[in-house]
């Protein structure tokens, strides 16, 4: 019983200091799960040979090549695709007010050039005082440099932490697998390969997963010759980290923009056939071949576990959002298998019907 008090202090020790240094938290956690996605492709190269050191710096060396290679192809076409965004914003309204809006009044009445008057000033409005905003902003950052200064220290902090820690992953972990009391070693080893199972299946495939669906969305709906395709599917493959979150936001603004460029039904019919091409290849494909069926995180429990991250600790609390939401997943199966093995469950029944196969509730329903 003074272990479980002791473990319930030390947990609630544990979140109070994550909320009270949630903003100094953020690089060191982020490095933490960079150094844990990281780990695998350390150790693939020093079975190859490489010592620690050297296999770490070529893992950074790969990473940078990757990022600088997609920043330099994606960058220029997304703030192209950005800026011919805002040059068509008044050509949409005009034709929303002046070819949709009709006909959105002939089939149900509804006056919708209205509404997007009032959406267009209040964007002319907001836009207007913009400028104003900025020079605010800046005013602001002007005035208290320190914290534009901290925020710069705490990103460049990333891969510097990033790197420390994976140079010594495996001893670290070695580490403290040996401050764990010995009783408790088989159960919580056994706990933490299991957290590693979920946690490792999850980052890493629902990246991959991420990637490659924007690479389908933003593939498809340039191929269709959409206005804005590849900034569209861009956002729809990042956005997916939120299940359904990336299809249905992609979905209706994709759908926005090919009824105001093509004003035709099979222009509207070829953005779905791009979604429903990106649905089936992540349920049939993606998420069997890079998620596996392992997972056990319910896409509600992950909506939730990023909502209430960010709402608890902001940006720290997002990070750990996931690989918080795979822990207690683990805990709570574990606890649920304890349970359908302890007495409370199963000394009743074995007593008064040692043979007799237990029904499932709400299999005793009467027979029309």
């Amino acid at each position: 019983m003074r272990n479980s008090w002791w473990g319930i202090l030390l947990l609630a020790a544990v979140v109070g200091l994550v909320y009270v240094l949630n903003a100094v938290l953020m690089p060191f956690v982020a490095g933490v799960i960079l150094a844990y996605l990281a780990d695998p492709l350390a150790n693939q190269f020093q079975r190859w040979g490489m010592n620690r050191p050297v296999a770490v710096s070529s893992v950074f060396c790969v990473l940078l090549v990757v990022l600088v290679v997609s920043l330099l192809i994606l960058i220029p076409l997304v703030i192209q695709q950005t800026k011919q965004l805002g040059e068509a914003v008044p050509g949409i309204f005009a034709w929303g007010e002046n070819t949709l809006a009709p006909k959105v009044f002939e089939w149900t009445g509804y006056d919708l050039r209205a509404e997007l008057v009032n959406v267009r000033e209040t964007l002319v409005e907001n836009w207007r005082d913009a400028g104003g905003y900025l020079a605010q902003a800046l005013g602001q950052i002007g005035r208290s440099g320190m914290a534009f200064v901290s925020w710069i220290t705490y990103v460049a902090l990333i891969p510097v932490v990033t790197f420390y820690l994976l140079l010594d992953w495996n001893r670290l972990i070695t580490n403290i697998g040996n401050l764990i009391p010995r009783q408790w070693a088989d159960d919580v080893g056994r706990l933490v390969r299991r957290c590693d199972e979920v946690l490792a299946s999850f980052l890493r495939g629902q990246l991959l997963v991420m990637l490659c669906l924007g690479i389908i969305y933003a593939g498809g709906l340039t191929l269709l010759g959409l206005d804005f395709g590849l900034l569209i599917g861009v956002v729809s493959g990042l956005v997916s980290i939120v299940p359904f979150l990336g299809f249905i936001l992609g979905l209706c603004i994709a759908l926005i923009v090919a009824l105001f460029q093509f004003g035709t039904w099979w222009g509207l019919l070829g953005v779905v056939a791009v979604f429903a091409i990106g649905q089936v290849a992540e349920s049939v494909v993606l998420q069997p071949k890079l998620l596996g069926d392992k997972i056990g995180l319910h896409p509600v429990a992950v909506i939730f576990a990023v909502l209430a991250g960010g709402n608890l600790f902001g940006l720290t609390g997002v990070l750990l959002a996931l690989p918080a939401a795979a822990i207690i997943m683990v805990l709570l199966r574990e606890a649920k298998d304890r349970y359908k093995s302890s007495d409370l469950y199963n000394a009743e029944h074995e007593h008064d019907h040692p043979n007799e196969e237990v029904p499932a509730i709400g299999d005793n329903r009467e027979s029309s």
